[in-house]
């Protein structure tokens, strides 16, 4: 039996109930009246709000009034005591129905504790994936540090063997000579490479074992050496600390010039760098060299590339009306390492570029602010100062020079005289003076055509900078070398009564700068 038929019967027992028992108020009412109920116009006066009979218990028609679920009301919010709060968040009604609606949208409602389980299951998720992870790197840094070791105890076995195993060697006797290079900064383990590579050695190893136990390893120059091939390992270091194997060694000194020079009054060979490189080039029992001739027309090839002439160079190189002339200053004064089993051109370019990159070292390229000249003018005129002064003078011969040029004043150097000539002497004669050359400055204004010698450092930098004066004229005015500057011309020429008066000079003939 449902709500609705149990409320009609709970009517009809109290219609009932009012028909046989009927009450009146104080005031003459019935009593619906008492209760408020009011009648409408036109109504018939008795109880039937639900057009049921009043003798009758009305028929339930199932049809008609099918059943309809209710929602289910909301349980009450429990009575709030005085002070209270209320809870924090939404209303509990309002809580309740989303919550419902929720529960409706996924097709029923949630089960108590799912959200709990679900976010314990994500959790449970992201530590196992953690896990493996970190399972995985283990694994990853235990395989690398396998390869070390690995790796560690095959190097380690692989040194083992080697010293329980003898280095190949040779048993001799040494071969034919070959050239060696030992250049600067090389270990023993560099040089053993390089007698290895030119058959001098069976093995490196053999020439490294060999070296280490020689304690004058330490004292081997750079340069090259002359060692035989199939050599034993100590023999070859023998052979090369023993001093007498270096090959390709030349010394030029300052002022020297390419071609050989004859002294005027002895007629003494004065050797110029040609001699000095073909000297120094020959090696071995037979001899092997390159010969004076041969450096002399390597010289004069017109490919200057192929001979190392810098960029800055070339086209007063190309002026030079004699091409065995060419190259003139462009080696150094110095002391250089050159491999003498080389050509001539191979050898004439190891030597000029060593030599421009030492004059380079100077700040020759930056060099003309205050002279107003080319790098290859200053090494022009640095060849002048170095035929011309002293040493302690050098600074100050520049400036003459740069003076001179500068007021296009000849220069008249004895020096450019006798750089064409082939007996010289210290004093010049009219006619040579008077011989008109590209070098010679007594019959020309300016520079000459290419340097006249290989000047030192120290006079390329006293070029690059001269001591700043105003002298045009100097001479030597006695035999301590004695060298007095002046700017007058008349006092010039007491300077020089006074060196001529010294012996310095001979009177028959003008001299001095």
């Amino acid at each position: 039996m449902t709500d609705r038929w149990a409320r009609a019967e709970e009517r009809y027992r109290a219609r009932e109930a009012d028909r046989r028992y009927p009450r009146r108020d104080d005031w003459g009412l019935d009593a619906r009246a008492a209760h408020g109920d009011e009648q409408q116009a036109g109504e018939p006066v008795g109880w039937d709000d639900d057009d049921y009979g009043t003798d009758v218990i009305p028929r339930y028609d199932e049809e008609a009034d099918a059943f309809v679920e209710q929602p289910e009301p909301e349980p009450a919010a429990p009575p709030r005591r005085v002070g209270q709060r209320p809870a924090a968040g939404r209303p509990a009604g309002e809580r309740g129905g989303r919550a419902k609606a929720a529960a409706g949208e996924r097709g029923g409602r949630a089960k108590p504790g799912s959200s709990g389980r679900g976010k314990r299951s994500r959790i449970a998720s992201r530590k196992a994936a953690e896990r493996k992870r970190r399972r995985r790197n283990l694994w990853v840094v235990g395989g690398v540090f396998v390869l070390l070791f690995v790796s560690v105890a095959g190097f380690a076995g692989y040194k083992l063997m080697g010293r329980l195993t003898p280095a190949e060697d040779f048993a001799g006797p040494p071969g034919a000579l070959v050239v060696v290079a030992v250049h600067p900064g090389d270990t023993a383990s560099q040089i053993a490479t390089e007698m290895k590579d030119k058959g001098v050695v069976a093995s490196s190893a053999a020439f490294y074992e060999a070296a280490v136990r020689n304690s004058s390893m330490n004292s081997v120059q750079p340069g090259f050496y002359a060692v035989g091939v199939n050599s034993p390992a100590a023999d070859a270091v023998a052979t090369l600390v023993g001093g007498k194997s270096r090959v390709g060694n030349v010394t030029v000194s300052e002022g020297r010039l390419l071609h050989d020079k004859h002294d005027v009054g002895t007629g003494g060979r004065y050797e110029g760098i040609y001699r000095k490189i073909a000297q120094a080039s020959c090696f071995g029992e037979e001899r092997k060299c390159v010969t004076y001739e041969q450096l002399d027309a390597a010289g004069a090839s017109p490919d200057l590339a192929a001979l190392g002439v810098p960029e800055w160079a070339m086209q007063g190189v190309r002026d030079s009306p004699d091409r065995t002339r060419q190259l003139e200053g462009l080696i150094a004064a110095g002391t250089w390492d050159f491999d003498p089993s080389g050509t001539p051109e191979q050898i004439l370019r190891q030597l000029i570029t060593a030599s421009v990159q030492r004059y380079e070292s100077t700040g020759l390229l930056q060099s003309g602010a205050t002279t107003g000249l080319t790098p290859y003018e200053t090494l022009v005129a640095a060849s002048l100062v170095e035929r011309e002064a002293k040493p302690q003078d050098m600074s100050k011969v520049a400036r003459v020079i740069a003076n001179r040029l500068k007021v296009e004043q000849m220069l008249q150097f004895d020096s450019t005289v006798n750089y064409t000539l082939d007996t010289t002497e210290v004093a010049t004669t009219n006619a040579d003076r008077a011989r008109v050359t590209a070098w010679n400055t007594y019959a020309m204004y300016g520079l000459p055509v290419t340097p006249i010698a290989a000047p030192s450092l120290q006079a390329l930098q006293a070029m690059e900078n001269p001591e700043p004066g105003e002298w045009l004229y100097f001479v030597t005015v006695d035999n301590d070398g004695t060298t007095l500057f002046t700017d007058n011309y008349q006092e010039h020429l007491r300077l020089v009564a006074q060196a001529q008066r010294s012996g310095i000079l001979d009177s028959s003939r003008p001299y001095g700068g």
